[in-house]
């Protein structure tokens, strides 16, 4: 008797205030937290868990050695993705964040090329813009995966030293450029002989993640190194 009270008023409340998908803006059923059932099925998933060598690896190949990387979907503008990963920046949606950190992670736990990770780490924000923000989305994508990787978050190691320009309009030598020196490792001691996951919600030409990758290996060229992210922009 109670569930059925329960639903009629989740369906009334949401008549009031409709909840929307967070890729297309349609309203949602009750028991649909953040996407419709259609963007569910018609996201564009990469699938690059399922490859040791996928269009990441290759987009970093002489500039960092990576072990593995993943992305959830791919990116576009004026897509559905976009509008997702819009959401979750800007309109405090850290929950779905989480959820991504979820679905993905239920990929990386079959994949043969995530095993032995030790710790993930989200790129962090400079503390003045988290406080401005109010948090930070990848620790929270971060979060998700640990939920079901069962891996530690440590958000203690990387840290970002100095405010950045948007890369949003960056070329990708503009990008390097931006975050050059931006990033340091700190407790270097607590990766020793470790394979560690990085993430972060997009990877656009990857400058941001190549940058906390040396800022690591500079102080420890043997620790291993993996990147995955909710989005993969295509170019």
């Amino acid at each position: 008797m109670i569930k059925p009270i329960i639903h009629a008023w989740d369906d009334f409340v949401s008549l009031l205030f409709p909840r929307l998908c967070l890729a297309c803006d349609s309203p949602l059923p009750y028991n649909e937290p953040f996407l419709c059932v259609e963007c569910q099925l018609s996201l564009p998933l990469t699938d690059f868990d399922s490859y040791k060598n996928n269009r990441i690896t290759e987009r970093f190949e002489g500039r960092v050695p990576l072990e593995s990387a993943a992305s959830l979907f791919y990116f576009s503008k004026l897509s559905k993705t976009q509008h997702l990963i819009h959401k979750i920046k800007y309109n405090d949606k850290r929950e779905a964040a989480t959820e991504m950190g979820r679905m993905l992670g239920q990929k990386l736990i079959q994949s043969p090329y995530f095993q032995g990770i030790s710790l993930i780490l989200p790129v962090p924000m400079h503390p003045r813009k988290q406080i401005l923000r109010g948090y930070n989305q990848a620790e929270f994508f971060a979060n998700g995966l640990s939920d079901v990787m069962q891996i530690p978050t440590r958000t203690d190691i990387l840290r970002k030293t100095r405010m950045t320009e948007t890369q949003t309009r960056k070329n990708r030598l503009e990008r390097l450029e931006n975050t050059e020196d931006v990033f340091e490792c700190h407790n270097p001691l607590g990766l020793k002989d470790k394979h560690v996951l990085i993430v972060d919600d997009v990877l656009t030409t990857g400058a941001t993640l190549e940058a906390c990758a040396l800022a690591i290996l500079d102080k420890d060229k043997d620790v291993k190194i993996s990147f995955a992210t909710i989005a993969f922009v295509r170019m």
